[in-house]
């Protein structure tokens, strides 16, 4: 049983813990943040464990070096969310809005992403382990130099997707859209399904400047 957070007790605040809370239909973003007069949203050094969001809003919130373990998102708005050093572990992700979320330079173990907008989403330099994202929007997210061998990709459209310098060995896609992805040389080591693969030979002959003609 979780305990019911309430506002402005339980807004984040740098090296703050929250655990067992339920987050529900609550407002965290900067806006809301802003008018209970909290002096920031850009936090650091908080760790938020066992507790759910459904329906909350953390738009635009900053959350650098913080842990999130053994948590929920269910239709949250997720959108220009931003942490850097940070780590996802054991959570679940669903039909969130996303577009422009940044984890950048962390970790993402055991987390799944099933029907999230993620467009325009920042994993550089992040590590996945048993990550799948299902059923995403991942158009022109940004995967450069991020290690991907634990992740895997169902059903996902990643038009534009960019994978300069990813670790790729063992990343999974099947029935995902990729046409205009960057960084093919990157993927060496992929396992692709054979639906993947022939949408994948166009880019990659593109990419050699190879004419195909019908």
């Amino acid at each position: 049983m979780l305990d019911t957070a309430r506002l402005p007790d339980h807004l984040f605040v740098s090296e703050g813990s929250y655990r067992r809370l339920d987050y529900s239909d609550l407002d965290l973003s900067a806006g809301a943040a802003w008018s209970v007069e909290v002096e920031s949203v850009e936090v650091e050094s908080v760790e938020v464990e066992q507790c759910r969001f459904g329906g909350t809003d953390l738009s635009t919130v900053t959350l650098d070096r913080s842990r999130v373990t053994d948590c929920v998102f269910e239709r949250a708005n997720l959108a220009n969310l931003r942490a850097t050093g940070s780590s996802l572990t054991r959570v679940r992700l669903a039909t969130s809005r996303m577009t422009g979320f940044t984890w950048a330079d962390g970790r993402v173990r055991d987390v799944t992403f099933d029907e999230c907008r993620l467009d325009l989403s920042n994993w550089r330099y992040t590590g996945f382990s048993a990550a799948a994202f299902t059923n995403c929007n991942l158009t022109r997210a940004d995967f450069s130099h991020s290690d991907l061998t634990g992740a895997r990709f169902v059903n996902c459209d990643l038009t534009g997707a960019q994978f300069s310098h990813a670790k790729m060995a063992g990343t999974r896609f099947a029935g995902c859209v990729l046409a205009g992805i960057g960084g093919l040389t990157s993927w060496d080591g992929a396992v692709l399904s054979g639906h993947d693969l022939i949408a994948l030979s166009y880019e990659l002959a593109s990419a050699l400047g190879i004419r195909i003609e019908e």
